[in-house]
């Protein structure tokens, strides 16, 4: 399985989706833990590394480089 680089404002989409039905996901911290920001009903979560990387299922979107 191939490392990936998580950076502020990705979008990711996790494996289940949140109660509201969205499966998207805004990345506002990362670190030990990441914080994301729920795309459907902006419900924020803070979850331990390890955790949020088993529950991704693929990146949506990235910032481009100069919007960083």
């Amino acid at each position: 399985m191939a490392f990936i680089r998580y950076y502020i404002g990705d979008v990711v989409r996790m494996k289940k989706q949140h109660p509201c039905g969205s499966h998207e996901w805004e990345v506002k911290r990362i670190g030990t833990d990441f914080l994301i920001t729920c795309k459907g009903c902006g419900h924020q979560l803070l979850m331990p590394r390890p955790k949020f990387e088993k529950a991704v299922k693929s990146l949506v979107s990235r910032l481009p480089k100069n919007e960083e």
